[in-house]
């Protein structure tokens, strides 16, 4: 990859916005329990190591990355078969990015959109076929849960030139799902409380969320992406931060 991709970033928020979700958070908790084997009274204590639950949850989050990766892969081998109509590809994109977007500004005045997931009997199996058979589980029962902002993801994806490119993609809304997963297991008492204040304000963040999704479809169906992506090279090389070229 040479330069930044605000497209990656972008999808890292996303992953990110997608954990503190009413879907995914209340949930934290029982999966970290159920893949560790550790009830929470143990994990709010400490009274087991920190491997002991860091470790299963490593290889739960690996699972679910290697699904979500997986998938966005196919969106851009899906793709590349339109490569031939690239700009029809983008214009596509762009409007289904920039109606999900919408889809998020709406979340607050939608009370169906912001339910709470109770799935209590796939959580009292998580744990049944280990941490790795969990992750692969979460990834695709929560698929339909997930659809808002793993469809932003894999849509942008499909426009990838490569299917290295698109599993890059995949693997940063991995990393938003996984990072603030992994802050769980190693501190389990200060991030819940970190992740409720965000979840108490989870409709404003999906809001601001869903007006950056509605600009960076309208700069796809422009043709201005590449544009941003190259103006925000030269602001990190200016400021002696162009790590991205490194990469």
């Amino acid at each position: 990859m040479t330069g930044v991709d605000t497209t990656v970033l972008a999808a890292f928020a996303v992953g990110f916005v997608s954990f503190i979700s009413p879907c995914v958070l209340p949930l934290v908790p029982g999966y970290l329990s159920a893949v560790s084997g550790v009830s929470l009274a143990e994990m709010r204590s400490g009274e087991r190591g920190l491997a002991r639950i860091l470790l299963p949850a490593l290889v739960f989050c690996a699972a679910f990355s290697l699904v979500f990766i997986a998938l966005g892969m196919t969106a851009t081998g899906l793709g590349a078969t339109l490569d031939d109509n690239r700009r029809l590809l983008e214009t596509i994109a762009g409007v289904v990015i920039v109606s999900l977007g919408i889809f998020f500004v709406l979340t607050p005045f939608v009370p169906r959109l912001n339910r709470e997931w109770r799935v209590d009997a796939l959580m009292s199996r998580a744990g049944s076929g280990g941490p790795l058979m969990a992750g692969a589980a979460f990834a695709i029962a929560w698929t339909p849960c997930l659809s808002p902002t793993l469809g932003v993801i894999l849509t942008a994806a499909s426009t990838r030139e490569t299917v290295g490119e698109g599993a890059v993609l995949l693997a940063f809304y991995s990393a938003g799902l996984a990072v603030p997963f992994l802050a769980s297991a190693v501190a389990f008492d200060r991030a819940t409380t970190a992740f409720r204040w965000l979840r108490d304000r989870y409709l404003i963040i999906t809001a601001i969320s869903g007006v950056i999704l509605i600009g960076m479809g309208l700069l796809l169906l422009t043709g201005q992406l590449t544009a941003l992506n190259t103006e925000a090279q030269n602001l990190l090389e200016a400021l002696g931060l162009d790590v991205f070229s490194e990469l």
